[in-house]
């Protein structure tokens, strides 16, 4: 096996908390598992960074994460500096520089979880939701015009290339075929108001489609996608949606399966040409940050997604048992669950329960 570069970025607020607890995961992996070892280099980068320098990151910071593995990513964002100024100076450029134009994020009621939707048990809800990551709604097109006048203007503009959309589409059924569950794809789209950008994904979406006959497959507008996702999440099993449908419904699916703290996000390089980077996606809770309380095991999901991807498929299953086991028995579990562990603690006992195998 070889050894891993790891590019660590515990960001803003919970971040170093919940990375310092996925870290802890794979140093454990790593004693248990001959061959298996990891490097890790810290990028001190994020809000506290933007106060000393003025950038998120520095201006050669893309270059100084290129040679990595895999990035593991802890939170961006703080309540003192502007989301826009947060997210396009950190976040995003990763996301566009090195191409992880699939964004992948299960969304799954575990044993153990109460979804707040009820009478819904556990493994009822089973999706995995492909989020377009690097165009769409969130390009970088677009401008203001006449600032602070009465004439005031503000173009934002989408794009949505043929090369993106069917990447995504595809990355959503070869993945359909290789899970076997119920066999269906959900295309997420607004083409009734939407003439030209979801026209087209209703286009593509139809044309790949027909490669795949063996893949039952709907196309549902946005809004009646999010009701469905609330009322009968179970009817789903793999959803593909443009960069700000697919934010909207993958924030939604944490929610009813449970807790924000639960929910991973990878996105994807697909020609692993560049790191890939790997992250929970409940943000920076300023309000909790510095108090030990934040649920790692989005973050250590995560861990289990960056394992799946760089080929450690045994240790990728093993920490995907043991968070599902630490779920399930809800001995050592956080306040967002009911429970009164503190982040250290429940890794501790995911790093009890992999020794347990």
């Amino acid at each position: 096996m070889p050894e891993y570069k790891l590019a660590v970025i515990a960001g803003d607020g919970v971040g170093p908390e919940v990375v310092a607890e996925g870290k802890k995961i794979l140093n454990a992996l790593a004693s248990q598992t001959p061959g298996l070892s990891f490097t890790y280099t810290d990028y001190p980068w994020g809000s506290a960074y933007y106060r000393e320098t003025g950038l998120m990151m520095p201006d050669d910071g893309l270059e100084q994460l290129k040679p990595h593995d895999s990035i593991l990513f802890g939170a961006v964002g703080d309540p003192n500096i502007p989301d826009h100024v947060t997210l396009h100076g950190l976040l995003l450029p990763m996301r566009r520089a090195f191409d992880q134009a699939i964004s992948i994020r299960p969304v799954y009621l575990h044993p153990g979880v109460n979804s707040p939707i009820i009478g819904k048990e556990a493994g009822q809800i089973d999706i995995v939701l492909f989020r377009e990551n690097t165009e769409g709604e969130y390009a970088p097109v677009g401008g203001r015009l006449y600032p602070g006048t009465p004439h005031e203007t503000v173009i934002q503009t989408g794009v949505f290339t043929r090369r993106g959309t069917e990447r995504i589409i595809r990355a959503a059924f070869e993945y359909c075929v290789q899970r076997n569950k119920k066999n269906k794809v959900t295309s997420v789209t607004k083409s009734n108001a939407q003439a030209f950008s979801m026209v087209f994904w209703d286009e593509v979406f139809e044309d790949v489609a027909a490669e795949y006959p063996q893949i039952e497959t709907e196309s549902l507008l946005v809004d009646r996608a999010c009701m469905d996702l609330v009322r009968w999440p179970e009817s789903f099993d793999v959803v593909v949606a443009s960069n700000l449908f697919g934010d909207i419904l993958s924030d939604i699916g944490a929610v009813v399966t449970g807790s924000m703290g639960l929910a991973a996000s990878a996105n994807i390089n697909p020609d692993k040409e560049y790191p890939s980077m790997f992250e929970s996606v409940h943000g920076a809770a300023f309000d909790i940050a510095g108090k030990n309380l934040a649920n790692p095991l989005a973050t250590i999901s995560a861990v289990a997604l960056m394992l799946e991807h760089l080929g450690e498929t045994p240790a990728a299953q093993q920490v995907e048992a043991a968070v599902a086991r630490s779920l399930a028995e809800r001995k050592v579990i956080t306040g967002d669950l009911g429970g009164t562990a503190s982040t250290t603690q429940v890794g501790d006992e995911i790093v009890r329960l992999l020794g347990e195998g």
